[in-house]
């Protein structure tokens, strides 16, 4: 595993995209500050730029560098919740504007597999997470029903067996109100 690290962090600083497992279904991904990489990823999945996208945490504490105010419920639900879970943060910063949503908010997930913990400490920066699916179609649940054409637009895949995810689904999503109010997006 940590060769193939090693390879995408130098792929990715270079601006590449790449193919990977993350702790739900395969994603597609880029270093989520560099802005041509996230063009081409919005370019692959044929998606419209006014639809944001995820990104990716190894740490909780690293969620200030990227949100100016993070809900006091934030941190109850971040440190209890077992199962992949994005949440929507308002007042996001530090992101290229093509990150964030035209309300301001930002999709985080802080991850809890390996791979992608390691691969982002590593880089020293957050990754785009989006599933490795043009838009429109079904999310492949796992890596053999992914569209040859994601395939073929991929500057490296990361080697199956980097996978560990059991869940094989999106993740749970849910957006913060205020400092003590949720709505559930997708369960």
């Amino acid at each position: 595993m940590d060769e193939e690290i090693k390879k995408c962090v130098t792929l990715l600083k270079e601006g590449k995209v790449i193919l990977y497992p993350t702790d739900t279904v395969w994603g597609i991904g880029c270093d989520a500050t560099c802005e041509d990489a996230i063009s081409r990823i919005y370019k692959i999945k044929q998606r419209n730029e006014k639809k944001s996208m995820i990104i990716l945490l190894d740490s909780a504490q690293r969620l200030p560098m990227y949100v100016k105010r993070i809900p006091l419920i934030a941190w109850d639900l971040l440190s209890h919740v077992s199962r992949p879970t994005t949440f929507i943060y308002k007042s996001a910063y530090n992101l290229p504007q093509k990150l964030i949503h035209e309300d301001g908010t930002i999709a985080i997930r802080i991850v809890q597999n390996d791979f992608c913990k390691k691969l982002i400490r590593e880089l020293g920066r957050p990754i785009i997470s989006t599933s490795a699916n043009i838009a429109g179609q079904p999310t492949p649940p796992t890596f053999d029903k992914i569209n040859p054409q994601v395939i073929n637009e991929m500057d490296y895949i990361v080697s199956q067996e980097c996978s560990s995810s059991m869940e094989f689904k999106p993740s749970r999503l849910i957006k913060f109100l205020d400092d003590y109010n949720f709505t559930i997006i997708r369960s």
